[in-house]
């Protein structure tokens, strides 16, 4: 018997063009997570990001499993259901005449999706109480692109990525942790990184790193006493 899935894709571009990544989260029918992965992009756009983001993501999924795949890119989503088909009898060219951007890209998912049951979902980013498979994704997506490491279910990884607004409560209960009664940093204190970050030194520290209070934020501990 077919089952059914729900997924959330999502790409990170720290410039666009800059650091970039791709993530995404795939859920039981209930849309209980299952799985997730993040992959490394280098340099790339957010629009790179994203269609990669669905590409790995359909590759990662049996073509027989019915999928509903949410996302908050309209660029991607609106590629591969609504252009697709104009860019196919134009020739690969854009209304105006243009050559398709990310064509590739584009044309491996469109194979990805022929003969498959795929519902598109869109569902706005950054929305407080927002779909939370895809504030997973987005989260992910986000932190690989500072690390540019790879992360996930096959990479060992336990625990879910950790949605902003959540990441943001952890970090001030880690920081008070982390203080003296006036508010000062403890010497010496260190913890454990909830994300993926960067140091005042210009270095990326991974979740579950080892991180210390400084006076520019937290980072490495080493880097405690380094000027910035």
């Amino acid at each position: 018997m077919n089952e059914r899935m729900i997924a959330a894709c999502d790409g990170a571009s720290k410039g666009n063009p800059g650091p970039a990544a791709w993530a995404y989260v795939v859920a039981d029918a209930e849309g209980r997570p299952l799985r997730w992965e993040a992959g490394p992009l280098g340099t790339a756009t957010n629009n790179v990001a994203e269609l990669t983001a669905l590409q790995e993501l359909l590759e990662s999924v049996g073509p027989a499993v019915a999928l509903e795949v949410r996302m908050d890119s309209q660029y991607a989503m609106n590629a591969v259901t609504k252009w697709l088909p104009g860019w196919k009898r134009n020739g690969w060219k854009t209304s105006a005449g243009k050559p398709v951007a990310n064509r590739e890209l584009v044309t491996r998912i469109d194979a990805l999706l022929t003969g498959r049951a795929v519902e598109f979902v869109y569902v706005p980013a950054h929305q407080v109480d927002g779909d939370p498979l895809n504030a997973l994704a987005d989260q992910a997506a986000s932190e690989v692109a500072v690390a540019q490491t790879a992360a996930g279910t096959s990479q060992g990884s336990a625990d879910l990525p950790v949605p902003a607004p959540a990441r943001a409560t952890e970090q001030r209960r880690s920081a008070g942790a982390a203080k003296r009664t006036d508010g000062t940093p403890r010497s010496g204190a260190t913890i454990r990184a909830r994300f993926a970050g960067r140091c005042h030194c210009g270095k990326p520290y991974a979740a579950k790193e080892m991180i210390a209070k400084n006076d520019h934020g937290w980072g490495h501990p080493e880097c405690r006493t380094a000027s910035a």
